[in-house]
């Protein structure tokens, strides 16, 4: 597996994974509850590393002419 995969399993382990450990309801973060907190902060953190994917993507390095 090169580093690219391991780059996209990182959300989906983030976000599947960790929502037993986040599935609370009394923290409120930013008026959100936590769970709710904790998906859109995956939402955000998975478009960030598909832009990293994107820019590393040997595939993405070749001039279209």
């Amino acid at each position: 597996m090169n580093r690219i995969h391991v780059l996209g399993l990182i959300p989906f382990i983030g976000m599947l994974g960790g929502m037993p450990f986040a599935n609370k309801a009394t923290p409120y973060v930013l008026g959100m509850p936590f769970l709710l907190f904790w998906i859109v902060l995956w939402v955000v953190l998975t478009s960030v590393v598909m832009a990293i994917i994107n820019a590393i993507d040997p595939a993405n390095q070749k001039e279209d002419i």
